[in-house]
């Protein structure tokens, strides 16, 4: 399968990421979203990211100018119908993502290959939804995209080889490394990550400790980069509340019944950094704990 021209499907924070590393890495990129403010906004964003990799010696000026020439956008879904391959990088909800999948099928090519970026949901189900399940795939890369060198793999129960080959292809054009993962929920790091987090949420709430004891003990106790609930605003509340839901649904286990106060906190709009509240107050200087 010769991929050269992309689909993305939603120009917020993994959309305009994912978009960012294949117009780099050579592909033609086509970026959609239902806004033109969110297109507009997701450009700009890619040019100042690409901008700190020039600043940085990663690459070059002229890597730059080639990268932003190959992305255009368009708010019309129908006009990514020609391209060779769509990522859906949308809101982590089923039924947008089924629509999405359903409005975008009449129009595309037969050899173009659907993939979703969800983190948790079940990519069998996703395709049945579409006339070419074995071309469908998850297609998960990690934020942020420019810098996270994993993207998981996941093959519907349709998943013909030919299709998983080219996308293990084009990971090793991007540069990065390919896991596979089996469709359960949530895949592999979701399911190991996301536990662990909710049970951080679990200790705050529980009054085991606070979120600076929380978060400090788990960056000097276990090497982490980043406290469990700093990554949980970094991720996104609602985000990490969707995952916790659909472990708890799928796998019909107590263990991942999301902590109440995670509900609590998506409930009052606390979603983290993206909306400048979450476990940590970002309205200032220095993120301070709200709790």
């Amino acid at each position: 399968m010769d991929i050269q021209k992309i689909g993305v499907v939603g120009a917020g924070q993994m959309g305009n990421g994912i978009a960012h590393v294949f117009a780099l890495a050579g592909y033609e990129v086509l970026m959609t979203d239902i806004s033109q403010d969110a297109l507009d906004a997701g450009r700009a964003l890619i040019s100042r990211n690409l901008d700190r990799q020039v600043s940085r010696e990663k690459i070059s000026q002229e890597e730059k100018d080639a990268a932003m020439a190959r992305i255009s956008s368009t708010p019309k879904l129908a006009e990514l119908g020609q391209t060779d391959l769509v990522i859906e990088a949308a809101t982590e909800r089923e039924t947008i993502k089924t629509a999405i999948f359903e409005d975008l099928v009449p129009h595309l090519k037969p050899s173009t290959i659907l993939t979703s970026n969800t983190s948790s949901i079940s990519i069998t189900r996703l395709a049945s939804r579409t006339d070419r399940p074995e071309k469908f795939m998850g297609f998960h890369f990690m934020n942020p995209v420019p810098v996270m060198q994993l993207v998981e793999l996941i093959r519907g129960i349709a998943t013909d080889k030919p299709t998983f080959d080219a996308l293990h292809q084009v990971v090793e054009k991007l540069g990065k490394t390919s896991a596979t993962a089996e469709d359960f929920p949530a895949f592999i790091v979701n399911r190991i990550l996301m536990p662990m987090i909710n049970e951080a949420i679990y200790t705050l709430y529980e009054g085991v400790g606070s979120v600076k004891s929380i978060d400090t003990s788990l960056k000097l106790g276990a090497n982490h980069p980043m406290g469990p609930l700093e990554l949980a605003d970094f991720i996104g509340l609602d985000t990490c509340l969707a995952i916790m839901n659909v472990l708890h649904d799928g796998l019909a286990d107590t263990k991942y019944r999301p902590c109440p106060l995670l509900t609590k906190y998506v409930e009052a709009g606390w979603l983290g950094r993206k909306t400048r509240r979450g476990f940590y107050d970002y309205t200032g200087e220095v993120p301070i704990p709200t709790r």
